[in-house]
């Protein structure tokens, strides 16, 4: 018998568990908000109980669950009236979070962080755990009512925001300054967790109570969205840093930078939020991105900086008003405002037009080209002025395009300011340098990479590029030169070339190993000459480098466990193996001398899995000779989480997997088998309802999911 309250499906859970809060570990106090009752937070850790149980604790309105192990956890709050909640899942959305390598994101390592759930005035809480579940913590926020003042910025355009002061925002906890970008190229939307029938003054409470949380319980800078707007329509400016710049927010892991993060206060799964709300979302989004000259309706592809969708470097075409579920693992901003976001974007696109988009600079030796698009046709200026405010340049015309060149060789050399001006539309100021005509020559930023080539025709490290810029146009010859200063080849005989960045190929054929020198040249036709000089080495050592198997899979389930390094050498060297990730050393599991002939390391990674997380590395090769240390890397992907898998109601039979996998089924007893190539909803082709199916999902690196099972009931 399942005890009195207990949904049958968490009854269900292959391992539940009923977790009873201890005594209170810390609470921290935050100060009054405009003469409000003091906020706090208190963090509780839980312990194990064979059955649901239940303590009393100091009111709260908000809760989040910290917890360690792959396991999920559940919990569920009881209100100051008595009445219980229904249970919830503690990280509906896993990917609020800053980005991979941040200070922000490291101080939490280990933990899982669910979200913030707003859930009004309540006294208790109970939580159940599914899986491996070792430690579960709660942070219960008291954030009380907060009446604020909202102020309207002078700026007509710009929507009325209410400011961190006036929401009580607490800056003394804040834990570090804020990051910009060089650039904002796109908004990604969301929604908070808990309830959407919050009252006016609960709204202002909610943020405060989330800058609690994310700042207190995860250990984040500060809150994590630039913006929040609630079911009223009221603006709330979120993470600090101002408004008009480009603050790098927590709110999109892989994403956070160059984007603007604003979630909507509630949830929204199946109702759409307020007209209010939706309206304020547009009129803001129409300001900020008229800011950076960004159209609302555009498409653009964005690097991930990795998270468990996307890994490191991987380009994601995404909207320029995206949501939270586009960038990760996630129902954000829930189906109903997601739904709506192709209209958001073209009533934002409406708001205050027209508009200039796109705006480009590009500088040469001699002009400046400037370029824009316009939201409609219409006449355009482009204006250039010297340090005295002295028109230089002017550039007109008509249409949706803008496109001028600047001739400024016969300009003095100096700073220049310059605007695109188009009718009402916000204009596009700059800064630039130029005139002045050729600078004196020189050879600037030279070097090489590799540092040290393997020629023996392995396609690896079999040359080197050599990179260089000149500051004026040049005759340019770039030579090997021998220990002794014998010139031994000759990569480039004397070609011209332009001011500006250019590369030499180096491939060391028919050249022996030893050290070298890349000596580039550069003489102007009036005489002056520069020189720069790159050391190269070449040694045919080390050849063949592989690591196998790809993706491997250090989590002790006896399948791709060990990772092997297979190289060959020419010749006695001292070899060093290192395992590096976004550049940083991860560890080094090889350092010996070996002989000539072909090598294999093997790497027992299921007893580096701590070390070793989920995510691309690279294993770089050293092999150090009597020449000198010639190195290659190749990578790999450490993946020891199996897919997740979600059977969708409903028909057809679709199913939701999180990556590339082979999915093994039974329908109603008939056996299946489905490769997918991609991670998304795969419909599987199934003649009327199927009242079970079973599904096992497994990986690249031979991991496999739990069983999903999903039971129609007859007639449903």
């Amino acid at each position: 018998m399942r005890p009195k309250g207990v949904p049958a499906t968490l009854a269900r859970m292959r391992r539940p568990v009923a977790l009873l809060l201890a005594v209170a570990a810390a609470v921290v106090a935050a100060p009054d908000a405009l003469g409000a009752a003091q906020a706090r937070i208190t963090a509780i850790d839980l312990r194990a109980a064979d059955q649901p149980d239940t303590a009393a604790v100091a009111r709260f309105t908000l809760a989040g669950i910290h917890w360690r192990g792959p396991g999920r956890v559940f919990f569920r709050t009881r209100s100051v009236e008595g009445r219980w909640s229904a249970w919830r899942r503690a990280a509906p959305e896993d990917e609020d979070r800053p980005d991979i390598g941040s200070r922000e994101l490291r101080l939490r390592s280990g933990w899982r962080i669910g979200n913030p759930w707003w859930v009004g005035p309540s006294d208790r809480i109970e939580t159940r755990t599914v899986g491996r579940v070792t430690r579960v913590r709660a942070y219960l926020v008291w954030s009380p009512e907060i009446r604020v003042p909202i102020r309207t910025p002078a700026a007509t355009e710009t929507p009325p925001i209410v400011p961190r002061l006036s929401w009580g925002a607490d800056e003394s906890i804040r834990r570090g300054p804020p990051a910009y970008a060089s650039s904002l190229r796109f908004a990604v939307v969301h929604h908070t967790a808990g309830r959407s029938d919050y009252t006016r003054a609960e709204a202002a409470a909610i943020v405060k109570g989330i800058q609690l949380y994310h700042v207190q319980s995860n250990g984040w800078n500060d809150i994590g969205y630039n913006f929040l707007v609630d079911r009223f329509g009221t603006i709330y400016e979120g993470r600090y840093g101002g408004v008009d710049k480009n603050v790098v927010g927590a709110h999109a892991q892989g994403f956070n930078t160059g984007s603007v993060g604003v979630a909507v206060l509630g949830t929204y799964g199946s109702s759409a939020p307020s007209h209010a709300a939706q309206d304020a979302l547009a009129g803001l989004l129409a300001w900020r991105l008229d800011l950076v000259h960004v159209d609302p309706l555009g498409i653009l592809a964005v690097i991930s900086g990795g998270n468990e969708r996307f890994a490191s470097g991987i380009p994601v075409l995404l909207r320029t008003i995206s949501g939270h579920r586009d960038t990760g693992f996630t129902e954000c901003p829930g189906d109903a405002l997601y739904a709506r976001l192709d209209a958001l974007a073209a009533t934002t696109a409406a708001i205050g037009q027209p508009k200039i988009y796109e705006p480009r600079v590009e500088t040469s030796e001699d002009a400046v080209r400037f370029r824009a698009r316009l939201s409609s046709a219409m006449p355009w200026v482009v204006t250039v002025t010297d340090g005295a405010g002295i028109e230089a340049g002017r550039g007109t015309g008509t249409g949706t395009t803008v496109d001028w060149t600047w001739s400024s060789a016969s300009a003095p050399a100096g700073t220049y300011s310059w605007a695109i001006r188009a009718g009402t539309a916000r204009p596009v100021t700059g800064t630039l340098k130029a005139g002045g005509g050729s600078l004196p020559l020189a050879i600037e930023g030279a070097s090489a990479q590799p540092e040290a080539i393997s020629p023996n025709g392995d396609a690896q490290a079999d040359a080197s590029l050599v990179t260089f810029r000149l500051t004026a146009p040049a005759n340019v010859t770039v030579q090997m030169v021998d220990e002794l200063g014998g010139v031994v080849a000759t990569v480039v005989d004397r070609v011209w070339m332009r001011a500006g960045g250019h590369t030499a190929v180096v491939d060391g054929i028919g050249l022996a190993d030893g050290r070298y020198r890349v000596v580039v040249t550069a003489r102007t036709a009036a005489g002056a000459e520069a020189l720069a000089v790159v050391p190269l080495t070449i040694s045919r050592t080390l050849g063949l480098v592989s690591a196998v198997p790809d993706p491997f899979s250090p989590n002790g389930d006896g399948r791709r466990d060990q990772l092997e390094v297979r190289f060959s050498l020419a010749a006695p060297a001292d070899v060093r193996v290192r395992i590096v990730r976004d550049g940083a050393w991860v560890v080094t599991p090889f350092l010996f001398s070996f002989p000539p002939g072909p090598q294999r390391l093997v790497w027992d990674g299921s007893r580096k899995y701590e070390t070793v997380r989920d995510g691309s590395y690279s294993a770089v090769v050293e092999a150090t000779d009597l020449v000198g240390t010639v190195s290659f890397a190749v990578p790999f992907v450490s993946d020891t989480t199996p897919p997740h898998i979600r059977v969708l109601p409903k028909r057809p039979l679709r199913i939701e997997v999180s990556e590339p996998a082979v999915l093994t089924l039974r329908v109603d007893g008939v056996p299946l088998r489905r490769t997918v190539r991609r991670a998304g909803i795969v419909r599987i082709p199934w003649p009327g309802p199927a009242a079970r199916v079973r599904v096992v999902g497994r990986d690249a690196a031979g991991n496999a999911s739990e069983p999903v099972v999903r039971v129609t009931p007859p007639n449903s």
